[in-house]
């Protein structure tokens, strides 16, 4: 806990210097690419990048890729054609970002990754100059999730489990579903029934929980899921089938569906993602860059557990 509060205060202080030194943002243009606006967490992060690249005075573009890579590049080429200073980017796939690097690098401007890393595996020192990211370290998220469920059911219960699984293309997903392995191996008595890809959207969380109902009954004690939109899925899904109050669910994001769903019991907990530090972050980091400072390559935004017990305290 102290490790978690100790990075706040960092980050907090560092975006704050960062904060201080982006005067005359009006000669600056953002383009900014989204991967999908259809992921509501997305739309989000983007608001609060949007409100404050406007607040300092910053010309903005925005544009959705639907999770197309090759429309991402397109997006990002159009951002650069008509004149952009900086790109903020969440990637469509991190694992296919080096096109969008290299027209960064020749058009000579910033770019800043946000909320999904392309540099999960690679040293801080090998990620290109004037290259960026703003995000939460996913894994912590899983691990937030899966200590809370042992928190709730004990380390000695029979706990039959199932992860409902973002875009298997995205960092996230694969980080987050690994945090929830991490720790839930350590107890013999936790079993992993099963885990889908839900490419984060609610209906298939529901669909995909309606499948696991009909396959593992009562075995099926744990639905934790990389995002808050399958978790309400999954929640809809065993309300129907009458089976809520024998299943807990856990989401990530705490997007304002899940804080409602928190409050009225019906979902267990969500790991809040911070959309307002992350988005205003990336922004405070291209006005930074273009600025002349030298911000940190990594801004590390940390996650925190919502349950029922300290959701007044996040309305």
């Amino acid at each position: 806990m102290k490790k978690h509060l100790l990075l706040t205060l960092v980050v907090v202080l560092a975006l704050g210097m960062i904060s201080g030194a982006v005067s005359a943002a009006d000669t600056y243009k953002i383009g900014y690419s989204c991967n999908n606006f259809n992921d509501t967490f997305q739309t989000v992060i983007e608001g609060y990048a949007q409100a404050y690249a406007k607040e300092q005075g910053a010309e903005y573009v925005y544009a959705d890729a639907s999770e197309d890579v090759l429309k991402q590049q397109d997006q990002i080429k159009a951002f650069i054609a008509e004149g952009v200073n900086a790109l903020i980017v969440v990637p469509v796939d991190t694992s296919a970002m080096e096109p969008v690097i290299a027209l960064a690098e020749e058009a000579d401007i910033p770019l800043i990754f946000v909320n999904r890393t392309p540099f999960a595996d690679i040293p801080v020192e090998e990620i290109p100059a004037n290259t960026y990211y703003v995000g939460s370290e996913s894994i912590d998220a899983g691990i937030f999730q899966a200590e809370y469920l042992v928190e709730l059911l004990g380390e000695d219960a029979e706990v039959g489990y199932a992860i409902l699984v973002g875009m298997l293309s995205n960092e996230a997903a694969v980080a987050r579903t690994e945090g929830n392995k991490q720790v839930l191996e350590k107890y013999p008595n936790y079993k992993l029934l099963a885990e889908k890809n839900g490419d984060w959207q609610r209906d298939q969380g529901l669909t995909i929980t309606e499948n696991w109902i009909t396959a593992y009954g009562d075995e099926l004690k744990a639905v934790l899921s990389n995002n808050d939109e399958m978790a309400l899925g999954s929640v809809e899904a065993l309300e129907a089938a009458g089976l809520k109050d024998k299943v807990i669910v856990m989401g990530v994001d705490l997007i304002d569906d899940a804080k409602v769903a928190i409050k009225e019991g019906r979902l267990d907990a969500s790991v809040l993602q911070d959309g307002k530090g992350q988005g205003e972050g990336a922004v405070k980091i291209a006005l930074a860059a273009l600025a002349g400072e030298k911000p940190d390559t990594l801004t590390a935004i940390p996650f925190v557990l919502v349950t029922p017990e300290n959701i007044a305290d996040y309305e």
